[in-house]
Formats: structure tokens, sequence, C-alpha cells
């Protein structure tokens, strides 16, 4: 892994080279309260953007509380999220978050990671999407972009989304934890993309652990 000075550098040349949050930011899951933002994010798993999205509408079409939605059968839940995928065990996952958010937790959810991950069906990811995004909390959520360009740079090496975000909690100074998400993500889907990562323009190709890559191209 990259040294700690290096890490800052890292930072600062993707802060000079990337606009970080933006005043419009809504999260990768767009969603006006935490309780819908956590059923998005789990209705993510395994499926692409557009997918979830559709999942996401069809369902809080029918309803937008977790009383609303344990109110309807498996089959309505199912129906309505079919086009995000795993649609058997998703249903089974949000009811069984529903009724814990509701007998738990009076359905108001969690501010804390700890909180938040208590509860069935979320993970270190959603945990801290929600934080992020819902509750304006200086974390650095971990995506498939940021997973791959932390470990690609060597700002951590991990195997698994979890371990890379407590990586990223131990290793980031503490002025980059606002905008680190959005400096990497941006960076992973502009430069250090998987397929053919532009590393002709990266700015922190001389600190990555990796090197060039020989599929470099366009």
């Amino acid at each position: 892994m990259l040294t700690q000075p290096q890490v800052e550098e890292v930072y600062r040349k993707l802060a000079e080279a990337m606009p970080g949050r933006t005043s419009n930011a809504k999260g990768p899951k767009g969603q006006p309260d935490a309780f819908r933002s956590c059923i998005s994010c789990m209705l993510s798993a395994q499926s692409l953007d557009r997918n979830t999205a559709a999942a996401t509408k069809a369902l809080f079409k029918l309803a937008k509380t977790p009383g609303d939605i344990l109110a309807f059968d498996d089959d309505a839940i199912r129906e309505a999220i079919r086009p995000c995928g795993l649609y058997n065990n998703k249903t089974k996952s949000i009811r069984k978050f529903c009724k814990a958010l509701l007998e738990e937790h009076g359905g108001v959810v969690p501010r804390t990671r700890e909180g938040l991950m208590s509860l069935p069906g979320i993970g270190r990811k959603c945990a801290d999407i929600v934080m992020s995004f819902t509750f304006g909390e200086d974390i650095i959520a971990v995506d498939t972009h940021v997973h791959r360009v932390c470990n690609r740079i060597g700002l951590t090496k991990a195997k698994s989304a979890e371990k890379t975000a407590q990586q990223l909690e131990e290793r980031s100074p503490e002025w980059a934890m606002a905008d680190g998400h959005f400096w990497l993500i941006q960076f992973g889907k502009r430069v250090c993309r998987a397929r053919v990562p532009k590393c002709a323009i990266c700015v922190v190709s001389d600190l990555c652990e990796t090197g060039p890559i020989e599929r470099d191209a366009d």
C-alpha cells in the first residue's frame, strides 16, 4: 500500500482534478429520505442503475412507508421490484427490514452505522451511503468504482468493499472525508475505468502502484 504521505498526495491531486460534492448531489440512490434510501440501496444489489431505478419507482408507487409495504403481500412486492432481479430474496429482505424497523426503532431509521447495520439487509456500503447522503456525515462510501480505484492505486489493499471502507476510514486524512467519495467515484468513472483505464491522462500515475495498464486506449 501507499505510505501515508503518498495517500495525502493522492487526495490532493484528486481534489484539484475532480469537482467533488456538488450542490445538487443526491447520492447514488437519489431518494428523499433515509427509509427509501435504504430500500433503494437494497434493491441495487447486482442490478444496473436503470433497473434499480425502475424497481424503486414501482415499489414506492405502491407504498412509501414500512407499514404500507408490509400491508402488501409478497406477490405484489415481487412484481414491483422485478426489474432489479433477485426479486424473491429481495422481497424477503425488504419485509424483514420493514418489520425490524417498526418493531425495534419505531419506524425511524437509525442515524449511526451500527444502528443501520443491525437492520436486516443493510451492510456497510448501504449504511455509509445513507449516512453520507441522507444524514450528511463525512464518510467515504465504497461502491464498485471506489473499491476498484482504491485497490488499483494502492490507497487500500482489500478484497472486499467492506474491508476497503475500513482501511479508507483508517488511512484517509480528515480533510478528505467530506468529498473523498466524490473524488474517487468521479475519477473511477472518468479516468480509472474498469475496462479501458485512461492511464495516459491519470493525475496520480506517478503514485499508482499498478502502473500503466496495457489495455489503455483511445
